[in-house]
């Protein structure tokens, strides 16, 4: 698809995955969506309408993704956006902001447990910055909540801290409808103050009768990330990664119990991951069991982690994969977890194979941290610190927890080491 000009952007549909241009004059006018709707020029949050007054006709939710603190997050195979508040500083109650977006968050989803008032949340227009100056692109049109996120997790108050003050925003989930277009005659009834359904695009009106969203998924076409995929992409998200080799640089066994750590916070269903001695280890850096199904009666799968801490140009290969393969017994799965990414060949063979191996590489530990809330490298360098000071340099007092654990289990609710 071709961009749409800046000069024709007032007449213009919304379609998914379309570039929008701004301008070139070098200032706030540049901005493309307060041409596409009169919602203004800045900031996250872009109302036509107020939310404190709960006259809102139409709502822009805009990301840059260059925040490392909030890492906003669109998942295109499950049509899943996860969105990061407006309270981003101390100083503020939750719903104190300026432009009142989380207020807004929390009125838009506690409206949408029945249809009377779901028919009062204004459609929300996703946009994204598209990487070339002031131009963005739309990504689709959004409704709170979704069905791949439990309910009471869909709106999450999280704590923060900065300059030693502590203070909520919060994390919204949001599911994007399976809407291409989005046609101009109903961007401007909307903005004219028209009720929502009139003229609405199907799966609007299926999620307003019924809650539930028709999704815009977009499974993947190849099973194999690339290099370029399995790398962080900005410097500073690299340096996160570079931080981590250097701090394990010399012990890479010691990073096992980082890999660990990093396997439990994605996943949390892990019932138990013991980190093997190293002389027993059977070719297995940490061996554990996933729980699946109801809490009543659930069952366990086992599975084998394998940890490799490369610099992020040396790629994991066949051999190494081959040597996670082998050591898989029935019915088991396999993880690996890498400050690097998986050589092609060796990411394809297992694909190929069907070889049931989870693969969490670079991009995806800055993925986890983030989340987490260790955006930068400070914050990383802490992290590291707290949680896998170099045993070496821990003074032996007579506590046997100061010595060189021999086994180390992580529990699913804290994910520290425990000595056996």
């Amino acid at each position: 698809m071709q961009p749409v000009p800046f000069a024709d952007l007032g007449q213009a549909d919304l379609v998914v995955d379309r570039i929008y241009r701004g301008g070139v004059a070098g200032n706030r006018g540049d901005d493309p969506i307060s041409k596409l709707l009169p919602v203004g020029n800045a900031g996250g949050f872009r109302f036509r309408g107020s939310p404190s007054r709960g006259d809102v006709k139409c709502l822009v939710l805009y990301t840059s993704s260059a925040d490392p603190d909030w890492p906003d997050r669109l998942d295109v195979t499950s049509g899943t956006f996860t969105y990061y508040g407006d309270n981003k500083q101390p100083g503020r109650e939750l719903h104190d902001t300026p432009r009142k977006g989380n207020l807004a968050l929390s009125n838009y989803f506690d409206a949408t447990h029945s249809k009377a008032h779901r028919t009062q949340i204004p459609p929300i227009l996703l946009f994204a910055k598209a990487g070339t100056g002031a131009d963005v692109v739309f990504r689709g049109l959004l409704v709170p909540g979704s069905p791949t996120v439990p309910a009471d997790e869909q709106l999450v108050a999280i704590w923060r801290s900065a300059h030693g003050e502590r203070f909520q925003n919060y994390r919204a989930t949001f599911s994007v409808l399976d809407v291409r277009c989005v046609k101009r005659e109903w961007l401007d009834q909307l903005c004219s103050g028209q009720t929502p359904e009139t003229g609405a695009p199907s799966a609007w009106r299926e999620w307003v009768n019924s809650g539930i969203p028709r999704r815009l998924m977009a499974p993947r076409s190849i099973e194999i990330r690339t290099r370029e995929e399995q790398l962080p992409r900005t410097t500073a998200d690299m340096n996160m990664i570079r931080e981590i080799h250097r701090y394990f640089s010399g012990r890479p066994q010691e990073f096992e119990h980082c890999a660990a750590q990093l396997w439990m916070m994605l996943a949390p269903a892990t019932d138990e991951l013991v980190v093997t001695r190293q002389s027993r280890d059977g070719g297995r850096d940490a061996v554990g069991r996933y729980r699946l199904g109801p809490v009543g009666d659930p069952i366990s799968i086992e599975f084998a982690l394998e940890a490799k801490c490369y610099t992020p140009h040396n790629s994991v290969g066949v051999r190494d994969m081959s040597r996670l393969i082998s050591r898989l017994k029935h019915r088991d799965f396999g993880v690996l977890v890498t400050t690097s990414y998986v050589h092609p060949q060796a990411y394809r063979e297992i694909r190929e194979d069907g070889h049931p191996i989870a693969i969490v590489c670079a991009s995806d530990i800055v993925e986890i941290l983030k989340r987490r809330g260790w955006g930068n490298v400070s914050a990383v360098c802490s992290w590291l610190d707290t949680n896998f000071q170099p045993y070496s340099s821990r003074r032996f007092t007579g506590d046997l927890t100061a010595a060189p654990p021999r086994r180390i289990a992580y529990s699913p609710t804290t994910a520290t080491d425990l000595l056996r």
